[in-house]
């Protein structure tokens, strides 16, 4: 059925229901309508900057460079003895180098009609998105290496460089931490360290938010253990633990154990000096796609990493 054209009679033409028009409205159209508040994505917190150096950041330009890092060279002492002659010494220190061989790109796309018929900046919004995942793969991969690469006294059943009897674990052996055991294990990991002479100043602790929930829960009450003269649990924070930083993380590595003895996560303490971490963002692009009507954004960043100095990081296994 066809109808014409109304011609200025309030009623010419028209039917007298409104549900007999062929239309849309007739109760099968939904209108819609796109609001401009989007839902937070809530991402793992991420500790790389805070536990590493980026001290040689700025002299790497490309993908492939490397950076060559001076040692310090001892200096031997020599009985000293009237009347014979002294040895002189020519110290010469050791090099690190520093390889940036890696890299990670994002590439999106955005059609031109898709953008018309939105009213957010969708390339703005996915360019923040891809500096967040870059944080969150940079810092699972770092924190994947890290424990590895601990010196051999910092590490294991008999850790500690002058004791040799501190008990921290193994990935085949872990420990089974509790509210007590919890804090136990953080000390005994700061009296490693103290053993290898790490300056007291600059120390780092980064722990499963399970284990910081064990700290929480223990008697984080004494001066000498919260270093702040008042207890951490004052507000459900645990700031300063025996002269170290604490850092919770989700992206430390883990484990599913099959049996009771295998690792479940592992805990990280050490000093800045320990690890040293680069990178750069050496591209971003904005062009217009060669396939579709449409922008395209990128980005590539490279980057490495290295443990430099083993003797000021240590690590716990624990389940």
């Amino acid at each position: 059925m066809a109808y014409p054209v109304n011609s200025g009679s309030p009623n010419a033409a028209y039917p007298a229901s409104l549900s007999s028009y062929p239309t849309s409205y007739s109760g099968t159209f939904i209108p819609e309508i796109w609001s401009t508040n989007l839902v937070k994505e809530y991402y793992d917190g991420t500790v790389l900057n805070q536990i590493t150096n980026t001290d040689y950041e700025g002299e790497i330009t490309s993908h492939g460079d490397k950076v060559i890092i001076r040692t310090e060279a001892p200096v031997s002492m020599r009985p000293y003895e009237v009347g014979k002659p002294l040895e002189t010494e020519f110290p010469t220190g050791g090099t690190i180098e520093l390889l940036i061989d890696k890299g990670l790109y994002w590439q999106t796309g955005l059609d031109d009609v898709i953008r018309k018929q939105q009213d957010i900046d969708q390339m703005r919004l996915w360019a923040q998105r891809a500096s967040e995942e870059l944080k969150i793969e940079l810092d699972s991969e770092v924190l994947a290496y890290l424990p590895a690469n601990v010196h051999e006294y910092n590490t294991g059943h008999e850790a500690g460089r002058v004791s040799g009897n501190v008990d921290l674990g193994t990935e085949d052996e872990a420990l089974t931490l509790d509210r007590d055991s919890a804090l136990e294990t953080v000390l005994y990991l700061m009296q490693v360290l103290d053993e290898q002479n790490v300056p007291e100043t600059g120390r780092f602790i980064v722990a499963p938010f399970w284990v910081t929930t064990l700290l929480k829960l223990s008697e984080l009450k004494a001066v000498h253990t919260t270093g702040d003269g008042t207890s951490p649990l004052r507000n459900g924070m645990v700031g300063q633990i025996d002269r170290a930083t604490v850092y919770n993380s989700n992206l430390l590595p883990t484990n599913t154990p099959d049996n009771g003895d295998e690792w479940r996560s592992v805990i990280l303490a050490g000093h800045r000096d320990a690890a040293t971490f680069a990178t750069q963002l050496t591209n971003t692009e904005d062009l217009r796609s060669e396939r579709t009507f449409g922008d395209i954004m990128r980005g590539l960043v490279v980057y490495g990493y290295r443990m430099i100095k083993p003797e000021a990081m240590a690590a716990a296994y624990i389940r």
